[in-house]
């Protein structure tokens, strides 16, 4: 028993950053001892191990995992986003600077077979969900093929998709076939005409076509991510609450985020606490869910709507301290942190044919260089980095 709570620690799930349950109270601890040389609060230590193991979150399964995904915090990283493509259908202003960025050429961006083999040896190591990100995910020609050999690995418990829906509509049911058993549609506005000056190109009625479709086919919920911006989008957050209130949608509002080429400054940004003022100004009994220790998003419900509403606040109030989540790019680049600029390349020791020991090697010694914490707003915004579409969503 002893053994399995130290290991609970090491990956992160009872770390010295993260809140726990006992006897139906939520504790909350800074004060710190040691427990075989593992840091841990004295709140913990002095709670039996059974209580301890008993009030994980659900969603929690022990398995011996992987020292490979653990960083030098105790943070275990289950989550893995890989980024298909650096091709989009879309110029979304936050995401791409207005006259484009320069494409890496084909051949140095990972195969079909360069994906699988990299994805096995993180799901094998204990990594249990998959986002597929882009550019656009949707446009890679052996999208379903990925897919399908992905949701075939091992322990994969959830494929995810991010996608504008441009295309979507036509092709979910088959990548539903293929096994994304979870979907985000990325839409910032429901009035066609801003639609078209936020993504510099038509098509938002396909967007909430595809929208639709998802609810029709099952998807539950159907997360919309919405980046929210001064003047710009700020004054429809409640006409996507809305949204919410007859299908199982959970719309995520974003904050506008610092990226190379997305001219960001701070008075763009909206903050959550404001954010969520304007929601309880216009909707009665908006109550806090409860969330899990890894979780990116602030989740409420509100009386009477069948979807939720979710607050991503990056910028405000950053959640590094139960993050779980890893990058690997299109082109092969391996990132630890969103707003890191370190990365290392995983393609080039890979197509040098080094074993699959060597490659869980550099990526166990990228996770152990990760940092506590990203830097704050205004020095990310100084901090050199890649532009959004080149990162992954």
């Amino acid at each position: 028993m002893r053994g399995r709570v130290l290991d609970l620690l090491r990956r992160g799930f009872l770390s010295q950053k993260s809140n726990f349950w006992v006897d139906g109270h939520k504790l909350e601890y800074s004060c710190l001892t040691t427990v075989n040389g593992l840091s841990c609060s004295r709140s913990m230590a002095t709670a039996t191990s059974s209580d301890i193991l008993s009030k994980v979150p659900p969603k929690v399964t022990y398995n011996p995992l992987s020292d490979m995904l653990v960083d030098s915090f105790g943070r275990f990283h289950n989550y893995l986003r890989i980024s298909l493509t650096e091709r989009c259908n879309l110029r979304c202003q936050y995401c791409m600077p207005e006259e484009g960025v320069e494409l890496t050429p084909n051949s140095e961006l990972l195969s079909h077979d360069e994906i699988i083999r990299l994805a096995s040896l993180f799901v094998t190591s204990g990594v249990d969900k998959i986002r597929l990100t882009g550019g656009e995910p949707t446009i890679r020609k052996d999208i379903e093929d990925i897919c399908s050999s992905l949701s075939n690995l091992k322990g994969l418990k959830t494929l995810a998709m991010t996608t504008n829906g441009i295309v979507l509509l036509k092709k979910l049911p088959r990548l539903k076939d293929c096994g994304v058993n979870a979907i985000n549609i990325s839409l910032d506005t429901l009035i066609p005409a801003k639609f078209e000056f936020i993504t510099r190109r038509k098509g938002h009625q396909k967007v909430m076509e595809s929208i639709n479709a998802a609810v029709e086919l099952g998807y539950n919920p159907v997360k919309i991510n919405c980046v929210v911006m001064r003047g710009l989008n700020d004054d429809e957050i409640c006409d996507f609450v809305e949204m919410t209130r007859e299908k199982p949608i959970n719309v995520r509002f974003i904050e506008f985020m610092p990226f190379d080429g997305n001219v960001w400054n701070d008075k763009k940004l909206v903050p959550y606490a404001e954010m969520l003022d304007r929601v309880r100004q216009r909707f009665k009994n908006v109550e806090r869910c409860k969330d899990h220790p890894t979780d990116t998003a602030k989740n409420f419900k509100i009386e009477g709507h069948c979807g939720t509403i979710s607050f991503i606040t990056s910028m405000t109030e950053h959640f590094c301290a139960g993050c779980n989540r890893l990058r690997l790019l299109a082109d092969g680049n391996f990132k630890v942190c969103l707003f890191g600029p370190s990365e290392v390349s995983l393609r080039d020791p890979l197509r040098a044919g080094v074993d699959d020991l060597k490659l869980k090697e550099i990526i166990g010694a990228a996770v152990k260089r990760k940092k506590i914490a990203h830097a704050g707003m205004f020095d990310l915004a100084k901090t050199a980095n890649r532009p959004m579409i080149h990162i992954g969503g």
